[in-house]
């Protein structure tokens, strides 16, 4: 059997499979969404995305380490990572700051779970990636510059 008539086969069971959940009521479309922070990803402006995600009062920590390339080639895959060494790290925004729209990504963690992220971003134009962690209660942040030499929001 060829690889492509089996990725059809596992999609079309997995459609299935929810089709049947939502049809039950196990799951409802609006369920996957409740967490999503519509004002801060249509923000536009830095002041407003912190704003959303309660990190105005943050205070910098050197227990967050933002990795980042200092040169980004071409702005629109840009490999960052985030570590929190703060015990209970409840989540992890990461913010573009002149970015059209500032908050690129905010990541829940719980469980206990390990506070790192990994992503590739994109970003418009040479800037800071901002990192706002929430833990304890509390908000810190940290931030590298990245430069960009070839633009990726509209660049």
């Amino acid at each position: 059997m060829n690889i492509l008539r089996r990725n059809v086969l596992k999609g079309a069971g997995a459609a299935g499979a929810v089709s049947v959940a939502v049809a039950a009521g196990l799951m409802t479309p609006t369920a996957a969404f409740a967490g999503w922070n519509k004002a801060g990803f249509e923000s536009r402006d830095l002041g407003g995305a912190m704003g959303s995600i309660g990190g105005n009062a943050a205070a910098a920590s050197g227990d967050i380490s933002v990795k980042a390339p200092d040169i980004a080639e071409n702005g629109a895959v840009v490999p960052v990572e985030i570590t929190s060494s703060i015990a209970g790290t409840d989540s992890i925004a990461i913010i573009g700051e002149k970015n059209t729209m500032p908050l690129i990504a905010v990541f829940n963690l719980s469980n206990g779970a390990q506070g790192y992220v990994s992503t590739r971003i994109k970003m418009g134009s040479t800037s800071n990636v901002i990192a706002v962690v929430k833990a304890g209660g509390k908000v810190y942040k940290a931030h590298k510059e990245v430069k960009v030499t070839i633009g990726g929001c509209g660049g």
